[in-house]
């Protein structure tokens, strides 16, 4: 077994709401429970039982062949969820990713890390964060290789993008602008006002901007706990 295999297995298994957590991971690779039933055997109504924590918490053997079962169905479809997460395993200096146990609603994500929303704050609470990236805004559109740009989305581009060193937003929104994937939620770290285009840009791209003065170490420490 893998280290993805490992870490989503880990994850379930230490889950205080396992179930929740295999939705996470199914809703992360794009299958539907009629899918994973069909490769199981099993029907989509058990899948929904243990998704909706209905179920005894399941077992090892379970939690094995259901990873083996994401891993296999993403392969067909290409491997793109598969690869884009291993590609994210690798060191980087330029960025930190950290994944969520569970779906978690962007108004309530705010809340965690004392954030005010100053643009699209009446779609905040229609988006859902699987993680979040922390990025040092220099670094990344200074030194980061385009190349690179894919790993700053983990296992889903539903996350929060965490800016640090902001000045006025707009190089930030620039490259959120120019990039195919784009994150559900942009956070200014310790950022007083946000430029006009930044935020004319998260308009356009129905991105909420959330700005807060948290301490990042702090921040990080809430995050983790999700």
């Amino acid at each position: 077994m893998d280290k993805l295999n490992v870490k989503i297995a880990g994850e379930i298994a230490l889950s205080e709401a396992p179930g929740s957590t295999m939705k996470k991971w199914r809703e992360i690779f794009g299958i539907t429970q009629a899918e994973l039933g069909e490769h199981l055997k099993i029907s989509a109504s058990t899948i929904s039982d243990y998704e909706g924590n209905r179920r005894k918490s399941p077992g090892i053997v379970v939690v094995h062949r259901f990873v083996d079962a994401l891993i296999a169905l993403d392969t067909g479809k290409g491997g793109s969820v598969t690869r884009r997460f291993r590609e994210q395993e690798q060191e980087t200096k330029f960025f930190e990713a950290g994944e969520f146990t569970q779906a978690v609603n962007a108004a309530d994500f705010a809340k965690l890390i004392d954030a005010k929303c100053v643009v699209n704050s009446e779609i905040l609470g229609q988006k859902k964060l699987y993680g979040y990236t922390l990025l040092d805004s220099i670094k990344v559109i200074m030194e980061m290789p385009y190349t690179e740009f894919p790993k700053l989305f983990g296992a889903s581009p539903e996350r929060a993008f965490i800016f640090t060193e902001v000045s006025t937003g707009r190089s930030p929104m620039v490259v959120v602008r120019v990039t195919q994937m784009k994150p559900s939620v942009i956070v200014m770290h310790k950022l007083e006002k946000v430029d006009k285009l930044a935020v004319k840009i998260a308009q356009v791209e129905k991105i909420p901007i959330l700005t807060t003065k948290i301490d990042i170490e702090e921040m990080k420490g809430r995050l983790q706990k999700i």
